[in-house]
């Protein structure tokens, strides 16, 4: 008989930086971002892949950190808000949070931004109606998406001129 295994070896690199260590099997993404890495960005909310507030990139793709197995990770890259600006310069969705006041409370714009940041690289020039489907899963309790929606606008026009 197989005896069950309770950690696992895990590998992966989490904004630029590789980590590895073993995790417990059960222990979810944000359970080690948060508690292990203390990036504490991504927030903990519904635990139930409803709200989006622990929204990370894995691999380029939106994730729900709170229902995603750490060891689901292995050997994939991990974005966290925290990493979204690098060499400490704001990200252009970021930018465009403050100046439209996306961000009330605040506690839903790190999963925002990074859905945001997974809208913007699979389509660099959504429109509105794209922009709200695509957040669909992310809530705002605040009632901030009309702010939310033209940050995301504003910060696709501004990759665009960078780009140039």
């Amino acid at each position: 008989m197989m005896e069950a295994r309770s950690t696992f070896n895990l590998s992966l690199v989490v904004n630029g930086k590789s980590w590895s260590g073993a995790v417990p099997i059960e222990e979810t993404l944000l359970e080690l971002l948060r508690n292990r890495l203390r990036l504490t960005g991504t927030k903990r909310s519904c635990e139930s892949e409803v709200c989006g507030a622990c929204t990370v990139l894995v691999d380029h793709r939106p994730v729900s950190s709170c229902n995603y197995l750490a060891f689901e990770a292995h050997d994939k890259t991990v974005l966290t808000i925290e990493g979204a600006a690098p060499g400490g310069e704001l990200d252009p969705l970021q930018e465009a949070f403050i100046r439209n006041i996306g961000a009330q409370c605040g506690y839903c714009t790190p999963g925002q931004i990074m859905a945001a940041k997974a809208l913007l690289m699979d389509n660099p020039h959504p429109t509105r109606e794209q922009t709200a489907e695509w957040l669909i899963g992310n809530i705002c309790r605040c009632g901030a998406y009309g702010a939310i929606a033209q940050s995301i606008l504003e910060a696709a026009q501004e990759y665009q001129k960078r780009k140039v």
